[in-house]
């Protein structure tokens, strides 16, 4: 398993960010890989609600369903899958003065065969993970 970890402060106080957070197809404007994210449910966003994710990552597209599996005043978690991959994504918010500190990690493991490619998603990982902080704090700054 592959996890890859940022901590940074941002403007917004823990129930802008997390009310604008917990809509996964939001991921299109902070998540430099994703390219598409709609919504399969119909009806307010809340846990179980889930996502169409496609992504590009290294050059090589993806697409993911991704489920809202836990959210509280402090964190939102989705839960992605397809047939290679899983992840678990986990947004925590704190008050940080005016503000908010978000601790995001992301837990990547890959299945069967592409097993073999852990390391490489490492590395690819976290590069990802800088441009999601950098993209992340700029629209989240936004709000």
């Amino acid at each position: 398993m592959t996890t890859i970890s940022r901590t940074f402060t941002v403007q917004p106080t823990p129930a802008v960010v997390l009310d604008y957070l917990k809509d996964f197809a939001h991921a299109e404007e902070w998540d430099p890989g994703t390219e598409e994210c709609r919504q399969i449910d119909d009806g307010p966003v809340e846990v179980g609600t889930r996502w169409h994710n496609v992504s590009k990552i290294a050059g090589v597209s993806t697409e993911l369903v991704y489920e809202l599996t836990d959210l509280s005043d402090s964190r939102v978690v989705f839960a992605g899958e397809n047939d290679t991959a899983s992840t678990t994504d986990t947004i925590e918010v704190l008050p940080s003065g005016a503000g908010s500190e978000i601790t995001y990690t992301a837990e990547i493991e890959m299945k069967g065969a592409a097993k073999l490619a852990t390391p490489f998603v490492k590395l690819v990982f976290e590069k990802i993970g800088t441009d999601t902080e950098d993209d992340m704090v700029t629209v989240l700054n936004r709000l």
